[in-house]
């Protein structure tokens, strides 16, 4: 482990574009208002049914999120698309009458840009999540809603993959006509900004000198913890593995000795309960557990009275200034990870 004094986490390009979150989504919400209502309004009229998402890295975290959030909120059944089964195999699957929901921050993965044109083929209407306007994906969907993120130049993704988190809930709110998760939303920028500033020094602390270690969410949290073992390999080195908690114990859990750390996300909805059961279960076996959530017991602090859907942004955004920090602690740029690219051209 390099022990050179490390340089100020404000200082690194990932701490200042996970900051500038909260001012992209409040952009985003506004600049989209009138596109988004214009989908939800042609969805509402043909109703999809199912819903397809294609996605690679952080964004194929969004699309985890995208798949509890409708099928809770919408009730369309969604599925994740595998890009190889157009790239590589040729396959082309049924997708009539769908809804293809691609996500991606360059817009230039030659393999997510085959998957949308065969969705395209086989007759789904294809919706494009993308940073980048002018890019080949954009061109190639029927409709395109810019997550605004703006320039994302530190490799680890952090505003774009929150960005595409509000363009999920924005389309959701739209489509159902929801009051409630409109409001809800609308509060998640000031949200951020609340949550900036809480301590979570203990994670940081106690993942300093780990060399493996569980992420757990559930539902509508699973995408944060997959996030999180994404960014902690990314940028911090550490082994890290996501499950959802009613996974983790189907075999994992006979990996868990003293001191093994997991790290597990909630939100306020019917998985809390079976969540904190579990990471108590953790804790009889002498692991080391953080818990990141509301009021409820939990040991990393966020904001109370979040909704279950907005939850996981919150949490998130804190986590990339936690990794950050983790990152710099143990010798590492979290903005040039090695041998990582900011755009990876699957093929």
């Amino acid at each position: 482990m390099n022990t050179a004094t490390p340089r100020a986490p404000e200082t690194t390009r990932m701490y200042q574009e996970a900051r500038e979150a909260g001012a992209a989504i409040a952009r985003q919400l506004d600049a989209n208002a009138s596109l988004v209502r214009s989908l939800a309004a042609a969805l509402r009229a043909e109703p999809p049914r199912l819903i397809a998402t294609g996605a690679r890295g952080s964004s194929d975290c969004a699309a985890t999120f995208a798949k509890y959030l409708f099928e809770t909120r919408l009730g369309v059944t969604t599925t994740s698309a595998a890009p190889s089964v157009q790239s590589v195999y040729a396959a082309q699957p049924d997708l009539d009458g769908a809804l293809f929901v691609a996500i991606s921050q360059s817009g230039r993965s030659p393999d997510l840009l085959r998957q949308a044109e065969a969705a395209k083929r086989a007759g789904a209407r294809v919706v494009a999540l993308v940073n980048v306007e002018d890019s080949p994906l954009a061109d190639a969907a029927d409709f395109l809603l810019p997550l605004r993120a703006g320039p994302e130049r530190s490799v680890a993704a952090t505003k774009s993959f929150l960005c595409s988190l509000a363009a999920l809930l924005h389309l959701t709110a739209e489509w159902k006509q929801d009051d409630a998760l409109r409001t809800a939303l609308a509060g998640v920028p000031a949200a951020l900004d609340a949550a900036w500033p809480l301590d979570w020094s203990p994670l940081v602390d106690g993942l300093a000198g780990a060399q493996n270690l569980f992420v757990v969410g559930r539902g509508l949290g699973l995408a944060a913890a997959q996030e999180a073992a994404l960014k902690l390999k990314e940028t911090c080195g550490l082994h890290a593995e996501a499950f959802s908690s009613a996974e983790v114990q189907h075999g994992p859990m006979a990996l868990v000795e003293r001191d093994f750390p997991v790290l597990f996300f909630t939100q306020d909805d019917d998985t809390r309960d079976g969540t904190l059961e579990i990471a108590a279960k953790f804790r009889a076996r002498g692991a080391r557990v953080w818990v990141a959530g509301g009021d409820y017991g939990a040991t990393l602090a966020l904001p109370p009275r979040l909704d279950p859907a907005c939850a996981p942004l919150v949490a998130v955004q804190r986590f990339y200034a936690a990794a950050n920090e983790l990152a710099l602690r143990r010798g590492r740029d979290p903005d040039t990870p090695p041998h990582l690219n900011k755009v990876t051209e699957t093929v």
